[in-house]
């Protein structure tokens, strides 16, 4: 049997998974979709795992953003 991961690392190969294969310019708004799809969560499609897949998803594109405003405005 296998070794188990765990979360952090699982979440994290995830989010490299996503900094790959999605464009920069499409990772906010796929966070911000996942975000209300999590708002959603009682429905049965949807689910409350969505909220923090969507904040993570959501902050590889805010993070950069906010560092290059602050090197823009020095």
């Amino acid at each position: 049997m296998p070794p188990r991961r765990s979360l952090k690392s699982r979440l994290r190969r995830g989010l490299v998974l996503v900094r790959r294969s999605v464009p920069p310019g499409f990772r906010l708004p796929l966070g911000l979709l996942l975000i209300c799809g999590g708002l959603l969560g009682f429905l049965p499609v949807l689910g409350f795992w969505m909220l923090p897949l969507g904040v993570a998803i959501a902050a590889l594109d805010t993070r950069p953003m906010w560092h290059w405003m602050r090197q823009r405005h020095r």
